[in-house]
């Protein structure tokens, strides 16, 4: 299971956007690097007729990826970062019982998910 999904709320901890926050765009599990909405802005230049929304060209603001340890959660209770760790709970579905396993903020101890 992943410390970080798409949709949560991040704040960067290194590098030029240092303390901005922002919500997850993107997760690169292969590259180990995450796209935060707002966050590491970059100017890339588009050859006409290259992609569908852009059929001009130009110059494009982009986000792009940064590596998972420049990010750390917002704890949903204090609003600052947070590291992750996880609880196992059992749950019973369709009669049977199963472990599931729920991502707990480890400054405040409440539940992500």
């Amino acid at each position: 299971m992943a410390k970080i999904k798409k949709g949560d709320l991040v704040v960067v901890i290194a590098g030029r956007d240092r303390g901005q926050q922002g919500h997850v765009l993107e997760v690169l599990r292969d590259d180990d690097r995450v796209v935060v909405e707002g966050i590491q802005r970059v100017q890339r230049h588009i050859k006409p007729g290259t992609r569908r929304d852009n059929m001009e060209g130009g110059i494009v603001t982009v986000e792009s990826p940064l590596h998972l340890s420049n990010v750390m959660l917002v704890d949903p209770e204090t609003k600052k970062g947070t590291r992750v760790g996880f609880r196992e709970e059992q749950v019973e579905r369709d009669g049977r019982i199963r472990t599931k396993r729920v991502r707990v903020a480890k400054r405040s101890g409440k539940d992500i998910d």
